[in-house]
């Protein structure tokens, strides 16, 4: 390994370290309560050191959400790969989604955090992790175009409907129901005795209704 690949190799290493403060602070602290001192301080970095790295909170905030996009795309290939049938297929991406809401919560909550926060995509342009984090959101709708499309092929989805149209409305479906699960839980326990399980599975249900002949 030469000089040059060993300092990109040594300062990519440092970068994840970095990440990985971030991702303690920021879960135990909250993305609004987080700073960059604690972030240094728990990289065992100075601030300045630190700002070599990543110019702002927003930054870090991208990668972490970059990670979760990460382990959420495996899931989502392992999920499709497991079925034959695009109609399947579109179910254990649910499956698939709704068990990263419940083992990666803190990854979920930051992706949660950046949809609410990202309102205007111009001013992230500066920001490699946002692009990074805008690629491998198209990756994962594509995985679910994909399982449209190979399931209207297949016949065990309704020919009628349009893929784009009803990709987006899929991934709206099952958001929708996992910031259900995530803001009123106990509502949804408590005042109407349902297990959030029983209900996800429910709305696998409606859909599959929906989308066979």
């Amino acid at each position: 390994m030469g000089i040059t690949e060993r300092k990109e190799r040594e300062k990519e290493l440092r970068r994840q370290a970095i990440v990985d403060a971030a991702e303690q602070v920021f879960f135990s602290k909250g993305m609004e309560n987080a700073t960059m001192d604690e972030v240094a301080e728990v990289a065992e970095l100075s601030k300045g050191t630190l700002y070599l790295y990543f110019n702002n909170k927003n930054e870090l905030l991208h990668a972490i959400v970059g990670r979760g996009l990460k382990l959420l795309y495996h899931r989502f290939v392992e999920a499709v790969a497991r079925e034959a049938k695009g109609i399947d297929k579109i179910k254990a991406l649910g499956r698939a989604y709704f068990e990263f809401f419940k083992e990666d919560p803190d990854h979920y909550a930051a992706m949660l955090h950046q949809e609410s926060y990202d309102v205007d995509p111009e001013t992230l342009r500066s920001n490699p992790n946002f692009a990074l984090c805008t690629e491998l959101g198209n990756k994962l709708f594509g995985l679910m175009q994909d399982a449209v499309k190979s399931g209207i092929k297949d016949g065990s989805i309704r020919r009628d409907l349009d893929p784009v149209k009803l990709s987006l409305v899929l991934w709206g479906h099952s958001a929708g129901v996992l910031h259900l699960m995530k803001s009123k839980k106990l509502l949804v326990e408590k005042m109407f005795g349902l297990d959030p399980e029983e209900l996800v599975e429910y709305s696998h249900d409606l859909i599959r209704s929906y989308l066979v002949k």
